[in-house]
């Protein structure tokens, strides 16, 4: 009954959450250092 979260389909939904939201941290992160530079040339 612990296993449920072995199952294949299960870790490949979790690992799809995973990637979105990296993305979307990954995105934010990178819009935050942009504009810190173009603030900081301005």
């Amino acid at each position: 009954m612990n296993d449920v979260s072995a199952d294949p389909v299960d870790r490949r939904r979790n690992l799809r959450l995973a990637l979105v939201l990296a993305s979307v941290a990954a995105t934010f992160f990178i819009g935050f250092v942009v504009k810190m530079i173009l603030l900081g040339k301005g």
